[in-house]
C-alpha cells in the first residue's frame, strides 16, 4: 500500500506588505490600539479578515509590526539628520527640528505613535512594554553620546552628567511631542526648544 505524503508549501503573500503596514499604521495612529477594530483594518488595507489573520495572526502582532516600522522610519530620519550635524548642539537642533516639522505639518495633531502607545498601553502588555523600553533605551543612549561629545568639546556644560542630561532631553522631547498634540504654534514650540537648549549651554 502506497503512502501519500503532503508537503506544506510556504504561504505566499499576494499583497504589498509595506503598503499594508503603512495603511494599518495610519489607522492605529489615528484611533489608538484599543479603539481600532479588525473592520477598521480591513477597510484601510483592502485585505479581508482571513488574509490579515494568515499574515499577521492577530491585531496585536500587526500593531507590533506597525510600531517597528514607525520606529525604523524615525531611525532613518534621525541618522540622516545627525550625519549632517557639524556639532553636538547642531545635532540637538536637528532632532527638535525633525519633531517640530512633524507637529507643524500634521493637520490632525495625532502626536507620535510611540508616545501615544506609551500613554495607552505601557505596563499593560508585556511585548508592547518591552518594545517601548527598548525604544526608550536606544534614544537615551543616542542622546547620551551626543551630550558626552558636547561636554568634551566644551559646548555643553558639566553641571550634570551626560546620562542625566540625556534623561532630561529625552523627557523634554516626549513632552514636546505631547504638547504638539494640542498646539502647532511654531513660535511657541520654538520657545520650548530654546529653553531646553539654554539649560545645556
Amino acid at each position: 500500500m502506497k503512502r501519500s505524503f503532503q508537503i506544506d508549501m510556504p504561504k505566499v503573500e499576494t499583497f504589498d506588505r509595506d503598503f499594508v503596514i503603512k495603511q494599518a499604521t495610519a489607522v492605529f495612529h489615528d484611533k489608538g490600539y484599543n479603539a481600532t477594530s479588525m473592520q477598521d483594518l480591513v477597510d484601510a488595507t483592502g485585505l479581508n479578515r482571513s488574509s490579515i489573520y494568515n499574515s499577521f495572526e492577530n491585531k496585536h502582532n500587526l500593531f507590533l509590526e506597525c510600531l517597528n516600522s514607525y520606529q525604523n522610519y524615525y531611525k532613518e530620519q534621525l541618522n540622516d539628520k545627525l550625519f549632517k550635524a557639524s556639532t553636538p548642539l547642531e545635532a540637538i537642533d536637528f532632532l527638535f527640528d525633525l519633531y517640530l516639522k512633524d507637529i507643524v505639518e500634521e493637520k490632525n495633531n495625532k502626536g507620535c505613535l510611540i508616545v501615544n502607545c506609551k500613554s495607552e498601553m505601557a505596563n499593560h502588555d508585556k511585548p508592547i512594554t518591552q518594545f517601548l523600553i527598548n525604544n526608550q533605551n536606544l534614544m537615551i543612549d543616542l542622546l547620551e553620546d551626543i551630550i558626552a561629545k558636547g561636554q568634551k568639546e566644551l559646548l555643553i556644560n558639566k553641571k550634570m552628567t551626560s546620562k542625566e542630561y540625556a534623561l532630561y532631553l529625552y523627557s523634554s522631547i516626549q513632552g514636546f511631542r505631547m504638547t504638539g498634540i494640542l498646539t502647532n504654534n511654531k513660535q511657541e514650540l520654538q520657545s520650548i526648544i530654546k529653553t531646553v537648549k539654554q539649560t545645556l549651554i
